[in-house]
């Protein structure tokens, strides 16, 4: 069974979070330490906790992650300019909540993805 998270307490509203959205599968709420204007997170209700523990019972709620971050890219005002969606998985690819989670971000010219290091 997957392990509690800090975000498993915020769907339950356990802890406080400015929640933007929340549906049977997914929640979407602001990130505390925000990397851009709009920085968003958005997660399955239910935990899973990197995308390689991803099955096929899981493509509704993360089919759902992309219709809801273009919900609120467009409530953000966003849309237009564009925005970027990330998915981290595990150490390496910088997770740090094992609980999947898409982070929507924009507002600001985002620039390279990646710096290349050497």
């Amino acid at each position: 069974m997957a392990q509690e998270t800090i975000f498993s307490k915020i769907i339950r509203r356990e802890i406080p979070a400015d929640i933007l959205y929340q549906d049977d599968l997914v929640t979407a709420f602001r990130d505390v330490n925000p990397q851009a204007p709009t920085h968003i997170l958005i997660i399955p209700n239910r935990i899973i906790p990197t995308v390689n523990d991803v099955t096929e019972e899981d493509e509704p709620a993360l089919g759902r992650l992309f219709t809801v971050a273009a919900k609120l890219a467009a409530d953000e005002g966003i849309d237009e300019n564009g925005y970027r969606l990330i998915v981290n998985c595990n150490r390496d690819g910088g997770q740090e909540v094992y609980h999947l989670h898409m982070h929507l971000l924009g507002g600001r010219r985002l620039g390279p993805m990646l710096v290349r290091r050497d």
